[in-house]
Formats: structure tokens, sequence, C-alpha cells
């Protein structure tokens, strides 16, 4: 009896921990993700602000990405060039002024909704006024854009069509980068077939460790 109230409680605890498992990569969320190119490193790097708040310089690159991603460490990177001489080869400076190099990536057909065509990515050089925000900068090169209710952007020249945020099973193709611009890799956070982390794994080993302990120590008091 002993050995049983130890070893039961422990088997329900790791029952529940390979459930949370599962839980865990059910699903995904399709959205615009929000990017700000690093000029040093050439690099995209996930904006810290909305669009509605940051305010870009004249010079600066900001990229947006459609795609069906858990959060920002397996978010898709926009593709294509991203430098901001030839975004705005064709816009000069003018006084008062700033001018915002936009990346306009619109995803891939796997990241589309159901009956939706992605458009093809393209470039944008807004010119807008100094103190403008990137949602300004965005509204001047891409309309019609579609917010919802909390502010979230949900479409970029009219795309898609309906949704926002809405969640997608996990068990669809991820979607791809350009080369050389690759997500970061999530081997920290989980194996690449989508199984669980390897902090739950360690945790999962950790409570069988505990069951295995427990029967031993029931097993001595026993004898």
């Amino acid at each position: 009896m002993t050995c049983r109230r130890l070893v039961l409680p422990v088997l329900c605890l790791l029952l529940a921990v390979l459930g949370t498992a599962g839980q865990a990569q059910a699903v995904g969320y399709r959205y615009w993700s929000f990017w700000d190119r690093d000029a040093t490193s050439n690099t995209w790097v996930y904006a810290t602000q909305g669009p509605s708040t940051a305010r870009p310089s004249d010079g600066d690159v900001q990229g947006f990405r459609f795609s069906v991603s858990e959060d920002s460490k397996d978010s898709a990177k926009p593709r294509g060039a991203a430098d901001f001489a030839t975004i705005c080869a064709k816009t000069p400076a003018r006084e008062g002024s700033k001018r915002v190099g936009l990346v306009l990536d619109f995803g891939t057909p796997a990241d589309a909704p159901s009956g939706s065509t992605p458009p093809r990515p393209r470039t944008a050089c807004a010119r807008v006024d100094d103190d403008a925000t990137t949602a300004d900068a965005l509204a001047a090169v891409a309309k019609p854009l579609r917010y919802d209710t909390n502010a979230l952007l949900c479409a970029i020249a009219g795309y898609p069509a309906t949704g926002c945020g809405e969640p997608v099973a996990a068990d669809r193709p991820k979607a791809s980068n350009s080369p050389g611009e690759e997500a970061e890799s999530n081997s920290a956070d989980g194996d690449d077939n989508g199984g669980p982390s390897l902090g739950l794994l360690a945790g999962i080993a950790a409570v069988a460790a505990l069951g295995t302990a427990a029967v031993w120590q029931a097993r001595r008091r026993r004898d």
C-alpha cells in the first residue's frame, strides 16, 4: 500500500507533464510580425515596439512578415533585399520629412488562410513627417490596412482579407526563410520534429527518477 500511495501520484504527475508537452505543440498563430533591420549586423531583429508607437529615423529599414508561428522565437523573417540605398534609390531626401524603407513579405502558400494566395514580397520607400510612426509610414505606401479592436495589425495592402492572429494547427509545414536568414535554432527549446523541449524532457526525467526513488524507499521500509 505504501508503494502504491507513493508511486501513483508520481505516475499521475508524469502523465500530466507528458500531456502538457502535447498541448504545448497544439497551435501556432497566423499574424503579421514586425522587424527592425540592424544596419550594423545587416540582420533582422524582432521589433520591441509595435508599429503604432515605433518612430523610425530617416534611413531606417523595417520589415513585416505574414506567417504562422508560436511566438517571436520561431517567427519567420522577411525575405528579399533589405538595404535602404536600394529601396529608396528613387526617393530623394526632403527637408522636414524622413524616408523609411519597408520590406513587405506576404508569406508562403503554407502560411496563407484557406482559399487565399499571398502576393509577392515587395519593398516600398515611405516619405513621411519627421515625427511619423511606422504605422504612418506603412499607411503611406501599403493601404488598405486593417486592425482589430486591440490595435493588432491584421492586414497589409488588404492581405489577408479576413482573420487576425487566429490559432492554427501546429502539424503544418514551417514557413521558409530566405538564404542566410534562417530563423535561429530552437534546439534549446525543442527538437527539430516539434517534440517537447529539452527543459520539459529534463523535467520528465526528474519525475521518473522521483518515482524510482519512491519505489525503492517503499521496498526498503517493507523489508
